[in-house]
């Protein structure tokens, strides 16, 4: 039967909390590296979700593993909670990770190293810790036969660090069913702590994330020889078109839950944001604020360019992508703001996910908030928005309210926001042993 007993009760030790360290080690072995280009990407991400399946069918989970293209794998399977008529709760995780240039880390970072208090490798933040805690936590369960009060759907899926087109976005399109119930879902980016004094931390939960929408610009051009003069240029078309979009700065746009989180970053510590020093005053928050202050407007940042074949040869096209992230009700008119910006001769085209926010109350919300309080009395759950994106956008195409719910308890001293994609990236040991705790609870309460 389910959990009853107040979420401030005493857990015991779990088997859980000592099994994460280890698969969040041994899941960072699994060098499921995504360049982004199908040529280079090898059978990582099979493997790792290989090792996941073989885990849960340890301890008695019927899984489905479903390869979307070869080497691309995803595992989901459910746990029966005690009301088969609610909506159910969706963990999802991606298995994924950006690579990594081996001489700039201090560890090999596929070791998995696990020393000086940390878990060590690529992915330990961005997502195999929390892929470990859901594992882990999913193996309690059935191992001890807990029924939580509701269905909960565990999904392990590829390729989010691309956009999720052999991951989540695929599961969506052609396997919806295996969702079909869930109504709510947590995942990465959020849960996590900062410190505000000596007492007290605040642990951000994502409740937006800014929109993922790709531009892929082309200029035409007449082609011809490099010593003469060419007033029908591609690549200066697009080079003007770039450096319009990268040094174009976007109205300042306060959405609900940007209000929401510097509204109460207001009442716990006093401090102001006014409007006219927003960047400047979010700042002080500490390092986080790089995350903050990217969710005050629209951004259009040019990454990648594509142009010529030999130094003496104006070619007839030039090529860009700029990353761009929107913010929740902005969209409408944001691609219109783009072709104004880059100007006539330039054809744009998109890859894009809309933004999302969802509310931040509700049953579940105040789940989280118990169990963080019952594992650190001091805690003030937050809600922000991501300036990134998650699957959480592949699964709200079915409905399905997606919030960032990771939880970890952080050393004051850690620049948690800068090992994301970064150097060294690394994990408290005891961060992932709170987080394990926190999962518990609140799948007993949810």
């Amino acid at each position: 039967m389910a959990d009853t007993e107040s979420p401030q009760h005493t857990l015991t030790p779990t088997i859980a909390a000592d099994e994460v360290v280890r698969f969040c080690s041994e899941l960072i072995r699994f060098e499921s590296v995504n360049t982004g280009d199908p040529d280079t990407i090898g059978d990582g991400e099979a493997q790792a979700a290989r090792y996941i399946k073989e885990k849960l069918e340890e301890v008695g989970y019927e899984t489905i593993y479903i390869e979307s293209t070869p080497g691309r794998g995803n595992v989901v399977c459910r746990l029966e909670g005690a009301d088969r008529v609610r909506g159910s709760l969706l963990i999802h995780g991606h298995v994924d990770v950006v690579p990594a240039q081996a001489e700039e880390w201090t560890v090999d970072p596929f070791s998995g190293a696990v020393q000086d208090g940390f878990v060590w490798g690529r992915g330990a933040v961005d997502m195999k810790d929390m892929v470990a805690m859901t594992l882990a936590m999913a193996r309690e369960y059935k191992s001890n036969g807990i029924v939580p009060p509701r269905d909960i759907i565990f999904a392990f899926v590829a390729d989010e660090e691309a956009g999720g087109t052999w991951g989540a976005q695929w599961l969506v399109e052609f396997y919806p069913e295996l969702f079909a119930d869930a109504t709510e879902a947590i995942s990465e980016v959020g849960g996590f702590s900062i410190t505000l004094d000596d007492a007290r931390r605040a642990y951000l939960v994502a409740a937006a994330e800014k929109g993922v929408a790709w531009a892929h610009l082309k200029a035409t051009g007449r082609a011809g020889h490099g010593s003469m003069i060419n007033d029908d240029n591609a690549v200066t078309r697009i080079a003007d078109a770039v450096s319009r979009l990268g040094s174009h700065q976007f109205p300042l746009t306060m959405t609900a839950t940007v209000r929401s989180f510097l509204d109460k970053m207001t009442e716990l510590t006093g401090m102001v944001f006014p409007e006219d020093d927003l960047a400047g005053s979010i700042a002080k928050i500490g390092p986080v604020s790089r995350i903050v202050n990217a969710t005050l407007r629209n951004t259009a940042t040019p990454t990648m360019l594509k142009a010529g074949y030999k130094a003496n040869v104006i070619p007839s096209s030039a090529e860009a992508t700029v990353d761009c992230r929107v913010l929740p009700g902005s969209e409408e008119h944001f691609r219109e703001q783009i072709a104004e910006i880059v100007g006539d001769g330039i054809e744009i085209t998109w890859t894009w996910q809309p933004p999302l926010e969802v509310p931040f109350s509700g049953p579940l919300v105040e789940a989280m908030k118990a169990a963080l309080t019952a594992e650190d009395p001091d805690s003030i759950a937050v809600p922000y928005m991501l300036s990134g994106g998650t699957d959480n956008k592949a699964f709200a195409r079915l409905g399905i309210a997606g919030y960032g719910f990771s939880p970890l308890k952080l050393p004051a001293d850690l620049d948690f926001s800068s090992l994301f994609h970064g150097v060294d990236e690394r994990v408290p040991v005891e961060s992932l042993v709170f987080g394990t705790r926190v999962l518990d609870r609140l799948l007993r309460n949810c």
